[in-house]
This record gives C-alpha cells, structure tokens and sequence, in this order.
C-alpha cells in the first residue's frame, strides 16, 4: 500500500482535545447479540432483488457484478456487490502514483496498467443493509469480511456518504483527499446560468422549472439533457450509447437535473483496502463476529472457526 493514503480523515484529535474525559477500566461494551448468527457468503442477483429498492441505484447493475449476501436464519440481511475496476481514475492515481499514467506512454505501458489493474483490484459498488439490521455494525463487517473474501490484492469504493458516515474506515478502507468532478466548473457555469436557485438544491431548481409556462419548461428541459448527453462519459460510452436516442426521449424534468447534480457536483471519497489474506484459501462461508477476530488489516484467524 503507497504512503500516499494518508490517515483516516475526520479522526478525532485526543491530544488536542480541552474536554474531560472519563474512562472506566473494563467498561462492557455494547455488541448485537446475533452477530455470530449472521453469516456472509456468496449470493446472486435473486438476493439483490429482494433489498435493492432501498438503494438510490435500484434500476441497474455494473458490468460483471459478483454478489456478496449476509444471511440470518437463512432470510437476506444485506448485499454487495463487487465489480470490476475502472481503467482510468484520478483518485486512484493519488493512491497508487507509480501506475499513474504519464505523458509519452506507449501502448504496450497502457496494455500492461489495465492487465495489472484488472488482476489486483475490484470495486464496491453496491452495498445495502435491510434498515431492520442498520446501527449494529454489519455494514462495516461485511465490507471487510468480503474485502478478505473475493480474494483480490485490493479492494476500492467511491462513496459520498463516507464524509458523514465512518463506515469505510471502520472496515479497514483508507481514503485520499476528495477531488471535485471533472465536469464541476462547467455544470456550475450551466446552472448558474439557467437558475436563480442554488446549483445544489435539487428540489428547488425543479420547483423553479415547474413554475414556468410549458414551452418555458420543455426549453429548460432541452437544454438540460443537451448539456448532460453532452458531456456526460457515461452516455458516450459502450451500450449506453447505443441507447441515447430512448434514453434522450424517456428522461424526464427531474432525471435530468438529478443527471446533471450527479455528473458535475458529486465528489465521492476514493477508498482503497489492502487485503492481508490475497493468496489464501479463505472458507466460503464466515460469520459476520469473525471480523472481531483481528485487527481489520491482519489476516484472518481462520483457527477460529
């Protein structure tokens, strides 16, 4: 792992600190009491379907997705689902500076970047815990456990909701410096440009269409899904592109918007786990309690089990 990771931010500063600070020694410790009744193992697209309405990308799946479920009592708890990595990103080139591609590469250099890529990293991409099971520590868990469990050199995630919720640090992922989107001072211009309302407030901006007369409106409309399809790389790419046409037709005052927040103002957190048992025959099946065995980057104690 490159030292270019950094620490965990958001880390709380004792020697900093003017509180109080009260301890007990051998102070119990709260811990749900199932936890060794949970087991992680691998799943398929039926468990996915049964928890991805409660996921805000319930509509589709990453190419070559591998589905991961914790079960109780044999009913899904919770799902992720792991992918394959992109080839090109720039907060992995903060993590891993010496496969950052430069000026004068030839094809042979790029050929071999995306062979060692491909065969050294996989991608969290959906994860959902049923809110039945939420707050007792499964998330983290799990994405550990299944971190260990695919068996690849390094696990990534690129999640937004890791600068309000530690759940990512928690299961041993650690994460650079969050970049803005490639498209952040173009969607700014845009919106600026087209509405009174703040760039970030979704439902604003849409209220403000809504209150236009209909030419007014279906004018606004265009021009939000000309400037999405525009730039967006997503659209451009692959079988989507395919699907512009339908895709153009079918997205509606609010899609659009959304499309356009997501593409120019998100700024997700690029993580990345080290997997301390890659090469290791791991068990098929793992209780969720066994992430307390160790330390998140020790291996696993499979003696355990």
């Amino acid at each position: 792992m490159t030292e270019a990771l950094g620490s965990v931010p958001g880390a709380y500063d004792l020697a900093s600190s003017t509180e109080t600070l009260i301890t007990r020694e051998n102070a119990p410790s709260a811990r749900f009491s199932l936890l060794s009744d949970i087991v992680i193992s691998r799943g398929e697209k039926a468990d996915w379907d049964l928890l991805k309405h409660l996921h805000y990308k319930e509509s589709s799946l990453p190419m070559g997705p591998v589905f991961w479920k914790a079960s109780l009592n044999g009913e899904t708890i919770g799902v992720l689902v792991t992918s394959p990595p992109k080839g090109m990103l720039r907060e992995r080139h903060m993590a891993f500076p010496n496969i950052a591609p430069k000026g004068g590469d030839t094809r042979i250099v790029n050929q071999q970047r995306y062979r060692w890529i491909n065969a050294n990293i996989r991608v969290i991409s959906r994860f959902v815990i049923d809110t039945m099971y939420r707050g007792i520590g499964a998330g983290y868990r799990m994405m550990n456990l299944v971190s260990r469990m695919e068996g690849m050199t390094y696990m990534e995630i690129q999640s937004s909701m890791s600068k309000f919720n530690f759940f990512g640090q928690r299961a041993g992922f650690r994460f650079v410096k969050p970049l803005n989107a490639n498209m952040y001072d173009k969607g700014l211009k845009f919106l600026r440009s087209h509405f009174e309302a703040s760039p970030q407030d979704f439902e604003a901006i849409v209220m403000e269409i809504m209150s236009k007369t209909e030419a007014e409106q279906q004018m606004l409309l265009e021009a939000c899904k000309e400037f999405y399809f525009r730039h967006s790389a997503l659209e451009n790419t692959g079988a989507v592109r395919d699907r512009t046409e339908q895709r153009w037709a079918s997205m509606t005052i609010r899609g659009a918007v959304k499309a356009i927040q997501q593409m120019c103002l998100a700024s997700p957190m690029y993580g990345v786990y080290k997997n301390p048992d890659a090469g290791r025959e791991i068990p098929k099946m793992l209780p969720l309690a066994a992430f307390d065995w160790q330390a998140t980057n020790e291996p696993l104690r499979v003696d355990l089990l």
